[in-house]
């Protein structure tokens, strides 16, 4: 079988309680919360969801990992914040399972 894959990532300022995105955009002020709900497709007794994000110099500014046991489509909920603000610039979130590279998403952070 094919196993786990992302079919998309939504991002956004805030979340619903089905963890969809309440207000999708790829574009942040320097003290939001930033929000990422990674969309996986496939079923899987166990997978590693990992979510790396990336400044635009490629500075890792978070990593975190997830269990998640998929039955089928699953939204996984990722978010960061920084408390003194964001450097503006352009930022990545690729989204990783068990390992290998799956999806990748732009966003920006901007005064």
């Amino acid at each position: 079988g094919v196993g786990v894959r992302v079919s998309h990532i939504d991002m956004g300022r805030s979340l619903n309680a089905d963890k969809t995105i309440n207000d999708n955009t790829d574009s942040f002020k320097p003290n939001d919360t930033i929000y990422a709900s990674i969309v996986t497709e496939g079923t899987a007794a166990t997978a590693t969801l990992k979510a790396r994000w990336t400044y635009q110099d490629g500075q890792v500014v978070n990593e975190s990992t997830q269990t998640i046991a998929p039955t089928g489509d699953a939204r996984t909920e990722f978010h960061i914040s920084k408390p003194d603000g964001w450097p503006t610039g352009k930022y990545k979130l690729e989204a990783f399972v068990n390992g290998s590279s799956s999806a990748t998403k732009d966003f920006e952070v901007a005064r």
